[in-house]
């Protein structure tokens, strides 16, 4: 079982910058896969960038390409979502999602599905005024 907590979400006006940050816990952090989806009132949850364990390659969807950044920390079980130059329509719950299974793909595809991730937080708000 892994478990996740996400943290630094918040209020903040259009342009700003947040980091969030998830918490994991396991052994093996250093073989999890890493993601980040969120979910706007009346949308359905969207893929925002994954970190995969091998490598450190790192995926976005394209409206966040040049303003999110992904990263880990494996000594501290944390992944973080560094969100720049933030929009109106970045407004939306953002979970952190997690694969500890080790498996690598070779294709993009698999990362952007949530169905691919077995955990994930509770989600934290992140509301950005205009």
């Amino acid at each position: 079982q892994v478990q996740l907590l996400e943290s630094g979400g918040g209020l903040v006006q259009a342009g700003d910058s947040l980091r969030l940050s998830c918490a994991a816990s396991g052994r093996t952090f250093s073989s999890y896969t890493m993601a980040w989806f969120r979910q706007a009132p009346g949308k359905d949850r969207e893929f925002v960038s994954a970190i995969v364990w091998r490598g450190g390659i790192t995926y976005y969807a394209d409206f966040v390409k040049g303003r999110f950044t992904i990263s880990r920390d494996n000594a501290k079980n944390t992944v973080y979502l560094q969100m720049n130059s933030l929009k109106p329509e970045d407004t939306a719950v953002y979970y952190c999602a997690a694969d500890p299974s080790g498996t690598y793909y070779e294709s993009a595809y698999y990362y952007f599905r949530d169905e691919k991730y077995d955990y994930w937080g509770q989600g934290t708000q992140v509301t950005v005024s205009s």
